[in-house]
């Protein structure tokens, strides 16, 4: 076993993917080589996720398997959310955890592993300092995670929101943007090396520069970004937070060829009650407004805008009229994607004093029952591209068949599309849909005929 050898695993969102990659960089530049297999590695990083309960025991369960297994001279080091939001909790109910490193301060991974080498410690070394500097002091690393000519790159950190069932804020802190320059400069660097399509994340894209003391912040971005990195084929926005999606965004990714008519944004109720519960924006007419001006603005372009969401159901007080306004919601709106989660009940937030009274059943069956109607939604979207032509990213070849992706998804969360004959790997190509299924297309590549 190599001691400057190392295995990361990366749980939870895209957002933690790229706090991962960062630390594998900065361990990479200090001459550590990532293994495969955790019984080769001489460092064991496990970068959690605490956001919610299910998240929280995948978390405690591979740190667990990892103690379990862990040789003579491995160091395991717990990081990420997980261990910014318990802390000394994780190494207590985890025996066997070396080290336990904050979200926080992902970037100080190369010192707590030599002060773990150089320094015998009894006990776990806990590094949690909440530094004021997360989102700048980042050592020289690239803030993207790169998935074949793909590449998610984090314009933000943190979250400002007041949201009563999210902990973010408690383990990310409030938002910090990240310089307009640095942000570009990578981007640049990404197309350099190959990348296609870039995928801006944060956990809420539409504050972005807000700390930076810039009006219309993505807006602004987004027109940088376009005119500075002009040949990088597609841009893509997720996370979006309602009520800041403003006229002058709509008309930045309306006249930008290269910002794909896509936008995720997180709704995640459409009763005014619930949502009032929820400490989020509760005007849903502000929602059918500004969705039906995103379309308008977006009915002459080539491709029509594809809208993604997520509701929670089952949270405290959700009464079956609340749920049935979101079905009515659902219905009536037609998203293209759509998410559902049930309610997590999480200690620390602030609907913490409101419980977790819906019980387990009926959170199941209203997750059915809402599921089961964004599913034929779905199917009867994606009925309606059959006979025309889309771009396709291709991504991989099996067994004949080209896998990629639309304008319309976004790596792993929504659909593919499956293209008949072998394509050049990484590159966009025309496709006419033939067939369609409740989340991906079917095609054939443009030139041949259905």
């Amino acid at each position: 076993m190599n001691r400057k050898t190392f295995h990361l695993v990366s749980l939870g969102c895209a957002k933690n993917t790229v706090d991962s990659d960062s630390m594998a960089q900065l361990l990479i530049q200090d001459g550590f080589k990532n293994v495969t297999r955790p019984s080769q590695a001489g460092v064991l990083i496990v970068n959690t996720c605490g956001f919610i309960g299910p998240a929280k025991e995948e978390s405690f369960q591979v740190l667990r398997e990892l103690a379990r297994d862990k040789r003579r001279g491995q160091l395991l080091i717990a990081a990420g959310c997980l261990t910014q939001r318990y802390g000394v909790e994780v190494a207590q109910k985890v025996p066997g955890i070396d080290g336990v490193l904050g979200t926080r301060r992902w970037m100080d991974i190369v010192q707590v592993v030599q002060q773990l080498r150089q320094t015998p410690h009894p006990a776990t070394l806990y590094h949690l300092p909440e530094a004021p500097t997360v989102g700048r002091d980042e050592g020289n690393t690239l803030r993207v995670s790169v998935a074949g000519t793909s590449a998610y790159l984090k314009v933000a950190d943190g979250c400002r929101r007041p949201c009563a069932f999210c902990a973010i804020p408690l383990i990310k802190g409030t938002a910090v943007s990240r310089p307009i320059e640095t942000i570009v400069r990578e981007a640049q660097t990404l197309r350099d090396n190959g990348v296609r399509e870039l995928i801006l994340i944060a956990q809420d894209t539409t504050d972005y520069g807000h700390d930076l003391g810039l009006k219309d912040g993505l807006a602004v971005l987004l027109e940088t970004l376009t005119e500075r990195v002009p040949d990088l084929d597609w841009m893509r926005v997720m996370y979006a937070y309602p009520g800041y999606v403003t006229d002058r965004l709509i008309d930045v990714m309306a006249s930008r060829a290269q910002i794909l008519p896509y936008l995720d944004i997180p709704l995640q109720h459409a009763d005014p009650k619930t949502l009032a519960r929820m400490k989020r924006p509760s005007n849903i007419e502000w929602v059918h407004a500004t969705l039906a001006k995103m379309r308008t603005a977006f009915q002459d372009k080539p491709n029509r805008l594809a809208i993604r969401t997520t509701f929670i159901v089952g949270y405290p007080g959700e009464t079956d009229q609340e749920f049935q306004a979101l079905m009515d919601f659902v219905e009536q709106t037609r998203f293209d994607r759509v998410g559902t989660f049930k309610f997590s009940f999480e200690p620390g937030t602030t609907s913490e004093p409101l419980g977790d009274p819906v019980p387990a059943d009926v959170k199941e069956e209203r997750w059915n029952r809402l599921m089961e109607l964004q599913q034929n939604i779905s199917l009867q979207i994606n009925q309606s591209y059959v006979g025309k032509t889309l771009d396709v990213l291709v991504e991989g070849v099996d067994n004949g068949i080209s896998v990629g992706r639309s304008y319309r998804d976004a790596p792993e969360i929504d659909g593919l599309v499956l293209v008949e004959g072998q394509l050049p790997v990484g590159e966009i190509v025309p496709v006419r849909i033939s067939g369609a299924m409740a989340y991906d297309l079917t095609g054939v590549p443009a030139k041949e005929r259905l």
